[in-house]
């Protein structure tokens, strides 16, 4: 079956053709690192993991831009009110997002830039909107004539009547139409003057859709197949993206991408709503393979309405998921285990991945049934099955990722295993006790034995 994907501009799923047969290019916009990230955020992160190691996993070389937007009205407020210089308080919470990256096994980025690391090729792509009359300088500001380009609205629909007033209003004056969105932004007495840059038009700082527009072409050119991010951002970041980069005369992005949002009781998670939930939180008590479990097995299109209740169940399922593959004694790799047909067929739809989940769960029940048989070999084969599937999610629990994402959170999982190894060993089943070892040691988990019962560490 041939991969097809929604495409956000389109409206429809259709088929994929990269542009460069074999490899793929993907921008997803990443954090602006105002403060630490909740689980909104890693809802974009998981989402376009999963799509990038499908992508890999069909044999695509994948080259994945995530950005970090360093400079912004909000972090410049949050820095001023800590009394602390915008630069650090960015970084430190470019540091968390990081980390919290790191923690729900998100793989890293082929390349992570700074707004603040591109200013030159920002500059650039202004001067050729305004030589191409499709921006304006205005007391130091730059503005993208929204009029000038009959195309705008062309991702959302919307036509330029009917639009609002940028979210820029206290600056309406200098603009030509209240609609009209700031490129770059003058330079403020109010503001710190390292938070800002000379360019031909006076010292100022960028616009929140220039940067990726400027750091898309950097890194992966004119044209590249994929755009992603949540769909809050479809208006206006991502309309505001594809109108000044086609207006400079770039074809941009091919397929474009927006996962649904997390709700919390039916709201949008937001800050300004303060209905958010940090990782750091929500991992003091849950595994985080298990909130990745949450959050990779829905259909990146489809709401997550955060609850506990939901989260045990998630958490539930991928413990049976578990315990299968540990009982079924299999090792190994798992990158040339073939996937069942049923499992790439419902990838191959638009990323389904509860029809994907569907085929795990029926073959940890057969590798369970097998078990119950005392047929080990095609258990174990079942089970090989079950992480190279799980692998896509980035989930496979023999992932060192696992093993090594904190002893705290996978204590209770590993004191359940010695456990189990104790009784075996009671019952005379040394077999099952040195299994359960085995599994463990290659898992990074030392154990000793001493007249006090078994320890552990990692």
């Amino acid at each position: 079956m041939t991969l097809r994907l929604h495409d956000s501009k389109t409206r429809a799923v259709r088929e994929f053709v990269p542009v460069e047969p074999g490899k793929v290019s993907m921008y997803v916009c990443g954090i602006t690192v105002q403060g630490p990230p909740h689980i909104g955020h890693m809802r974009v992160a998981v989402a376009f993991d999963v799509v990038r190691r499908w992508l890999m996993r069909s044999g695509y070389d994948v080259t994945f831009i995530r950005n970090v937007t360093d400079i912004d009205d909000k972090i410049l407020d949050k820095a001023a009110e800590h009394g602390v210089d915008w630069w650090k308080w960015a970084y430190r919470y470019e540091l968390v997002g990081t980390a919290a990256y790191d923690t729900l096994g998100v793989l890293p980025p082929s390349y992570e830039p700074r707004a603040t690391g591109h200013i030159p090729e920002m500059i650039e792509l202004m001067g050729e909107l305004i030589d191409r009359g499709h921006a304006y300088v205005s007391d130091g500001d730059v503005y993208f004539d929204v009029k000038s380009w009959p195309r705008y609205g062309e991702l959302t629909g919307m036509k330029v009547d009917e639009l609002q007033p940028a979210d820029d209003t206290d600056t309406d004056a200098r603009k030509r139409d209240p609609r009209d969105f700031a490129l770059w932004k003058a330079y403020k007495q109010s503001e710190p003057r390292t938070a800002s840059w000379p360019t031909p038009w006076g010292r100022g700082r960028p616009g929140w859709h220039l940067e990726c527009s400027a750091m898309a072409r950097r890194y992966l050119g004119a044209q590249f197949d994929i755009h992603g991010g949540g769909i809050d951002l479809r208006f206006p970041h991502h309309e505001n993206e594809i109108a000044q980069s086609c207006a400079a005369g770039d074809e941009f992005a091919q397929f474009w991408m927006h996962n649904a949002w997390v709700t919390l009781a039916g709201e949008k998670m937001s800050k300004s709503l303060g209905n958010t939930l940090s990782i750091e939180e929500l991992t003091k008590d849950s595994r985080p393979v298990d909130l990745r479990f949450y959050l990779a097995t829905v259909h990146y299109r489809s709401t997550v309405d955060f609850s506990e209740h939901s989260l045990e169940e998630a958490r539930a399922a991928y413990s049976r998921i578990e315990g299968f593959i540990e009982r079924s004694g299999v090792t190994g790799e798992v990158a040339d285990v073939a996937l069942p047909e049923e499992f790439v067929a419902a990838m191959d739809d638009d990323l389904n991945v509860s029809g994907a989940i569907a085929v795990v769960y029926d073959v940890v029940r057969q590798g369970n049934s097998a078990l119950g048989a005392g047929d080990k070999a095609h258990a174990a084969d079942l089970a090989a099955q079950a992480r190279a599937m799980l692998d896509v999610f980035g989930l496979d629990p023999l992932d060192p990722q696992w093993a090594s994402a904190g002893g705290a959170d996978l204590g209770w999982a590993i004191d359940d295993l010695l456990a189990q190894r104790t009784e075996a060993r009671a019952a005379k089943d040394f077999a099952r006790a040195d299994q359960i070892r085995d599994m463990l040691t290659s898992r990074g988990v030392t154990i000793e034995d001493t007249p006090d019962g078994p320890k552990w560490s990692i």
